[in-house]
């Protein structure tokens, strides 16, 4: 007996018939979908955003400390010498190509020297030395 010759019992075929019907998603379910992915998101960015800041400051400090070890050398090859700049230190080869010479928004670090003391800043978010968030 041929498959296609069969007769579909009326029960059978009207329920096929609903769930056809019921195949696609509704314009409102699909609005719910994009709603709850919105939350998601705005969830994961108010999670995300204020870990990004902190780790910035992290790396600013760190490569400060990586800066301030470069003068620090600079200051015993040559102890009547002013107080560098990032850029005399890597043309004295002190820092090379692996050391970053800027902070994490992309300024330069600012080295300040009070006789023996020596102290690298990063202009933090805003860029502008001397304001409270400067990174020491």
């Amino acid at each position: 007996m041929n498959p296609s010759t069969k007769k579909i019992d009326p029960v059978l075929r009207r329920a096929l018939r609903r769930r056809l019907r019921r195949e696609g998603m509704t314009l409102i379910e699909i609005m719910i979908v994009v709603i709850i992915m919105a939350l998601i998101a705005t969830a994961v960015g108010f999670a995300v955003l204020p870990q990004l800041q902190r780790s910035r400051i992290t790396t600013a400090r760190t490569d400060a400390v990586a800066v301030r070890s470069g003068a620090e050398l600079y200051f015993a090859q040559d102890p009547s010498a002013d107080c560098p700049s990032v850029t005399d230190l890597v043309e004295a080869d002190i820092l090379n190509s692996n050391t970053r010479t800027v902070d994490p928004w992309n300024n330069d670090f600012v080295i300040e020297c009070d006789g023996d003391d020596i102290m690298v800043v990063s202009g933090g978010p805003d860029g502008d030395v001397g304001t409270e968030d400067d990174v020491r």
